[in-house]
């Protein structure tokens, strides 16, 4: 399984921004996809996650009224919308994939990873 990233850059504060995350390979018809960030020096943080199946999500607490995740399952692409961008929220966004459909928020219950893509939020 491989896991593509794309969408990050340079927005302004209160800006918005749409992250994809593309998967390909073999992989099963249910199964949950990630979005998790991380900045210099800091733990990698749960962002959000979606079942592919059935379209549940799971937000970190402090995210989900800017934060929407999405999936088009006839591209095998998960989105991140990222509303009302913040400066705090400039980091390295990764996509991962877990063959649990449990929508897990840790990152030892993923399988697979993608490279990342930055976001930087400027005032």
């Amino acid at each position: 399984v491989q896991l593509q990233a794309s969408g990050g850059g340079l927005v302004q504060a209160w800006g918005s921004l749409r992250l994809s995350c593309a998967a390909s390979g073999r992989t099963s018809s249910s199964y949950t996809v990630g979005w998790f960030r991380q900045t210099p020096g800091k733990e990698r943080e749960f962002v959000a996650a979606i079942s592919t199946s059935g379209g549940r999500t799971n937000y970190a607490d402090s995210l989900k009224d800017r934060f929407a995740i999405s999936r088009e399952k006839s591209r095998n692409t998960v989105y991140l919308q990222m509303n009302s961008l913040k400066p705090e929220d400039t980091a390295i966004y990764y996509c991962a994939l877990s063959l649990s459909g449990n929508l897990p928020r840790v990152i030892e219950r993923y399988n697979y990873w993608g490279q990342g893509t930055q976001v930087t939020v400027t005032l």
